[in-house]
């Protein structure tokens, strides 16, 4: 639910109740991953989605009972030649539904869309599958560890279950995970959903040139926070880069050497300069971080590798770099070369293969577990 905080903050405000309904496990090919959610209000206004069309009218009908039994239920929808068009998906896969009654004495749902809305990071695990006691029970749990509100079973069972949310909260990841009801990391007896909310992950570009204005707002349209870095004052600037989030004159090494970077981080290194590229990725390649890549003909990178391996970079090291840069699209034009490596990044962040979907016979959705 926390994917369309913002939204639920306002009914809040308005003093709205409402119902949300939040996708708690995926099996097979299935459109929206844990923690997509869909949520209607008392006057039927609905905001967001959890499967892309195909069963968003019967979680509406769900939402709204919620609503005036005040329970929260779990509902599965999958594929069957009876049901799959009327309410179920047509994609072949299966979605298990939690859907929660959010009024005025649910606290902890509300602390934490206010902790989504002030750009706070936190988790929040809500019980997905056990006791009908426990369900949609919830706990916020805060970076230090420390959480409020309680899951309504032992005292261990809250402690077991905030570390493990603060696990994922620390990893930046959306997911479920189980054990007993106990508090026992056993798994068996209850299924939490851990959304997490964290900053964006940060897209660090360097060369202020025009193939990296097109990369900004490709990197803005699939939620990340943009650098712009270039020596170069006349270059670097906020005429030529209007959506970039940061623009930063200085030399590249030097400024990533200074920069905070995490294991959810690129770099798209775009100079194709060797007194740039080289101490840049002579810092970058030794860096956690989630991806490295550096434009430049093959020619270019031949050259740009011998360099490197100079500079005492190993094989290893050099396994990590993604050069030439990008999915081969055919890309010619700027905007086209930004999708091509954009390409490339997502199908580095989601396991994809960048083939063909056409007859390769490779799922169509991945691991839903994890949003990065």
């Amino acid at each position: 639910m926390l994917d369309i905080a913002g939204d639920l903050s306002r009914w809040i405000d308005e003093g709205r109740e409402f119902a949300v309904a939040t996708v708690v496990g995926v099996s097979g090919s299935a459109p929206r991953a844990p923690g997509a959610a869909l949520a209607v209000d008392s006057d039927g206004e609905a905001v967001g989605s959890v499967s892309g069309g195909c069963v968003e009218g019967a979680v509406y009908d769900l939402c709204r009972q919620a609503m005036k039994d005040g329970e929260p239920l779990v509902e599965r929808f999958g594929y069957s030649d009876e049901d799959a068009f009327t309410v179920g998906l047509t994609c072949g896969g299966i979605i298990d539904i939690l859907v929660t009654p959010v009024s005025a004495d649910r606290s902890v749902p509300m602390a934490a869309l206010s902790a989504v809305v002030r750009g706070e990071p936190a988790a929040l695990a809500r019980v997905a599958r056990g006791p009908s006691g426990l369900l949609g029970s919830a706990l916020l749990v805060r970076p230090d560890g420390s959480w409020e509100g309680g899951l309504g079973g032992p005292a261990e069972l809250d402690r077991t279950a905030a570390g493990e949310a603060r696990a994922l909260l620390e990893a930046g990841r959306t997911g479920t995970v189980e054990f007993s009801e106990d508090g026992s990391r056993c798994p068996g007896g209850l299924t939490l959903l851990v959304e997490s909310n964290v900053p964006p992950p940060r897209m660090i570009i360097f060369g202020a040139i025009d193939f990296a204005a097109a990369l900004v707002r490709v990197g803005k349209l699939i939620g990340y926070h943009v650098t712009v870095c270039d020596a170069r004052p006349v270059f670097a600037t906020r005429a030529r880069f209007p959506e970039a989030d940061e623009i930063v004159v200085d030399w590249p090494h030097r400024y990533l050497r200074s920069t905070e970077t995490d294991g959810r981080t690129v770099l798209c290194v775009l100079t194709h300069d060797a007194k740039f590229d080289v101490p840049l990725l002579t810092e970058a390649l030794r860096l956690p971080v989630a991806y490295t890549g550096a434009m430049g003909s093959r020619r270019t990178h031949a050259d740009r590798d011998r360099h490197l391996r100079e500079a005492g970079l190993t094989d290893r090291d050099l396994s990590r770099l993604r050069s030439p840069i990008g999915l081969d699209l055919g890309a010619r034009t700027s905007e086209e070369t930004a999708l091509s490596i954009a390409a490339e990044i997502i199908a580095t962040r989601r396991g994809g293969t960048g083939a063909s979907l056409t007859g390769s016979g490779t799922p169509i959705h991945r691991d839903g577990g994890t949003i990065s």
